[in-house]
């Protein structure tokens, strides 16, 4: 059987994998959403490959360890994200408290200054978050 120069055989789309000696003798079965199916027929239809030449040859590239360094990167950020929240919720529930005093006595607590500079030190760790994530 002979092949074209991209390796294919003759009238053979370029959305298939090439037959090997002997066959291929191992199959996996993998289930995925309506939207990663949807995301991974997108790919395979911009590579021009099918969905399983696609799933093989990113594995095999290296996607394996870039998935497994992005999930873990995933959960440290979302570990981060949720230290985030309770501090800004901690400092949310301060600057509640001090505008209850302030209507009640009309003048502002002693501990106003630290509250807000609370407020802007976690504005700025949410934005060094926002920032990791652009680069």
């Amino acid at each position: 059987m002979s092949e074209d120069a991209e390796g294919r055989e003759p009238g053979r789309s370029a959305a298939r994998r090439r037959r090997v000696e002997g066959g291929r003798h191992h199959r996996h079965v993998v289930r995925v959403t309506p939207e990663e199916e949807a995301q991974l027929l997108a790919l395979a239809l911009r590579y021009r490959v099918s969905v399983p030449k696609l799933l093989v040859d990113s594995a095999l590239a290296g996607g394996s360890e870039v998935a497994a360094s992005n999930a873990s990167v995933r959960h440290a950020l979302i570990t981060e994200l949720f230290g985030l929240h309770r501090l800004l919720a901690n400092v949310a529930n301060n600057v509640n408290q001090m505008t209850k005093a302030l209507h009640a006595t009309g003048e502002l607590p002693p501990q106003t200054g630290e509250v807000l500079a609370a407020a802007r030190r976690t504005a700025e760790k949410i934005d060094d978050v926002i920032d990791g994530l652009s680069s």
